[in-house]
């Protein structure tokens, strides 16, 4: 019997809060680089009841895009697609950060909004890392939300010389991210569907744990001590978002990126947090 499906695309803590809020009744395809991980998220899923299976995917890859689609096909329609699959610039170099997080994230975007069902909706989580940079324009804007995916990584503002690090790259890829929801969102819209971007701030993790103890620690402790919340988040927070917007209490809500940061970008630019602050 076919079921609505639901495709998730990085197995972490966020991706499965999210699913787990929308999963019910649906196939849940869980797709991971790692499928070690896929494998123990769709564990955990299963034993509270959820129909969920685990698939290996490479997010920098068309092809392994087209194939966990046609995976996904197998089980029915694809009524929903909860995008949390990235690297961090501390796991990956500029060139890695810049294929799976921009240039993959479109791909899937693109090729999820070719076969998405009527009604149907989707997330993409970004980041607050996003909103760090000074504005890059109107032209570069276009470039990022419309350029041929095959073409993205060709971009001007996009070559490496002209980036200066992992974090730099990161944060180009999430503006990224912000700027493809809106095109994408037409296109989805003309299939009577819908897609929204949120983008997180510090979110406990076993990777932001990991961060916590790391080299930049220090940065990321200061940012949420900082923050209006005066703590980071948890993936639950970042899920009761995904909730409302891919609900049918958000029907008039497509092409828009939520900031979930407890107030941190905030404070970067008004507060204790900006960069000429003592």
């Amino acid at each position: 019997m076919a079921k609505d499906v639901l495709l998730l695309t990085g197995a972490g803590q966020i991706g499965m809060a999210i699913a787990r809020r929308v999963g019910y009744g649906k196939k849940i395809v869980i797709g991971d680089k790692n499928i070690d991980n896929a494998n123990a998220i769709c564990r955990i899923m299963v034993e509270a009841g959820f129909d969920a299976v685990a698939v290996e995917m490479d997010l920098s890859s068309r092809e392994s895009i087209l194939n966990i689609i046609a995976e996904c096909q197998k089980y029915g329609d694809i009524k929903m697609l909860v995008n949390a699959a990235g690297v961090s610039p501390s796991q990956a170099p500029v060139e890695v950060v810049l294929k799976v997080d921009l240039y993959g994230t479109a791909v899937l975007l693109e090729e999820v909004g070719k076969v998405i069902a009527p009604g149907g909706c989707g997330v993409t989580i970004s980041s607050q890392s996003g909103f760090r940079m000074p504005q890059l324009g109107a032209d570069i804007d276009e470039q990022l939300a419309c350029t041929p995916t095959e073409e993205l990584l060709d971009l001007e503002v996009l070559q490496v010389d002209n980036i200066r690090d992992s974090l730099h790259a990161y944060q180009l890829a999430k503006r990224c991210n912000e700027k493809r929801v809106m095109a994408e969102s037409v296109k989805w819209g003309a299939r009577g569907a819908r897609i929204n971007d949120i983008a997180p701030g510090i979110i406990v993790t076993p990777l932001a744990i990991d961060e916590f103890n790391g080299p930049r620690g220090d940065f990321y402790k200061n940012m949420f001590a900082k923050c209006p919340a005066g703590r980071p988040g948890t993936a639950d927070e970042v899920a009761d978002v995904a909730e409302l917007v891919m609900s049918d209490r958000a029907q008039f809500i497509t092409g828009s990126t939520f900031l979930v940061d407890g107030g941190a970008t905030a404070s970067y630019f008004y507060g204790p947090l900006r960069p000429d602050t003592k």
